[in-house]
């Protein structure tokens, strides 16, 4: 099976795309297997593929533009030196987010500063937390006797 890269993608990008969906198709599928999930590689790719395609190059949660030039960049041993300054590097690579928390293939595609915020609360628990988050900030930053 095929996946192209979108259109929307650089050229740079797109000779990547097709190695990155065929690894991140792999590494979620045997995650997914060791929960449970039944799914095979070709289903998984191919979710991946719809999920990309139907991002528009956006986070899903945010809308936020992302940074596709990072994909298959991302090093762990230079992450392991480099601590939150090399993470903050990465704050807006591509990242593939379950919808649910189920051991399925059914993915969004979002920042990876996103999908490490959101961990594995639900769509639902997310909105709350970040309702609660904004409804705080603007408590605390409302002026002293309501002027």
């Amino acid at each position: 099976m095929e996946t192209p890269a979108p259109p929307w993608l650089l050229q740079s990008v797109a000779l990547t795309y097709p190695g990155w969906v065929q690894r991140k198709a792999v590494t979620l599928c045997k995650r997914d297997q060791k929960r449970g999930g039944s799914g095979n590689v070709q289903d998984y790719r191919l979710a991946i593929h719809n999920a990309v395609v139907a991002s528009a190059g956006l986070d899903h949660w945010t809308g936020e533009p992302l940074d596709w030039h990072l994909i298959g960049t991302y090093d762990n041993r230079e992450a392991a030196t480099g601590k939150g300054e090399h993470k903050k590097q990465y704050a807006l690579l591509p990242t593939i987010d379950h919808r649910f928390n189920t051991p399925s293939p059914d993915f969004v595609i979002c920042a990876w500063r996103t999908n490490d915020a959101k961990h594995d609360m639900t769509p639902e628990e997310l909105l709350a937390f970040c309702r609660r988050v904004v409804a705080h900030a603007e408590r605390i930053s409302a002026p002293a006797g309501g002027d």
